[in-house]
């Protein structure tokens, strides 16, 4: 299998493609501890502004990344056949409280198919609902295509 193609996305192409999908995997990194996840997001082409629904448990490692303002990147990617296309946002994730919530916020958050509540096998206690966005300082696009017979 061999590199038939390779190249960078336009920014409509890589509007496209994050209007289409509404999952990807948000990595965040503080020092030298890195931490992914998958989510689902909300996304905002005018601004390059991404609208995000995280839950956490007062114990989790999820938790502690998010107290601690990181470097985030976002992660969303789709393969059809032999051409693969990924998008990388890079920037940091702010925390939007409830109450500075505004009308563009409730319609984006409303946007993201994942619903306001996870299902967890055990109860858990203290579970924190918090709202994020992630406004891109660069967002790359890249579209390869694999020559499978080579």
């Amino acid at each position: 299998m061999g590199l038939k193609e390779q190249t960078a996305m336009e920014p409509a192409a890589v509007d496209a493609l994050l209007g289409d999908h509404e999952t990807g995997v948000l990595s965040l990194a503080r020092d030298d501890s890195p931490y992914a996840i998958p989510i689902s997001y909300g996304y905002d082409a005018s601004n390059d502004r991404f609208y995000l629904r995280l839950v956490s448990t007062p114990e989790s490692k999820k938790r502690a990344f998010l107290d601690s303002t990181p470097a985030a990147k976002l992660v969303v990617y789709e393969e059809d056949g032999e051409t693969y296309r990924s998008v990388i946002a890079t920037g940091h994730l702010e925390h939007v409280p409830h109450d500075e919530l505004t009308v563009e916020h409730i319609e984006q958050y409303g946007a993201a198919k994942r619903p306001l509540f996870e299902v967890w096998a055990e109860p858990k206690p203290d579970l924190d609902i918090a709202l994020y966005q992630l406004d891109a300082e660069e967002l790359t696009g890249r579209r390869i295509v694999i020559d499978r017979e080579a």
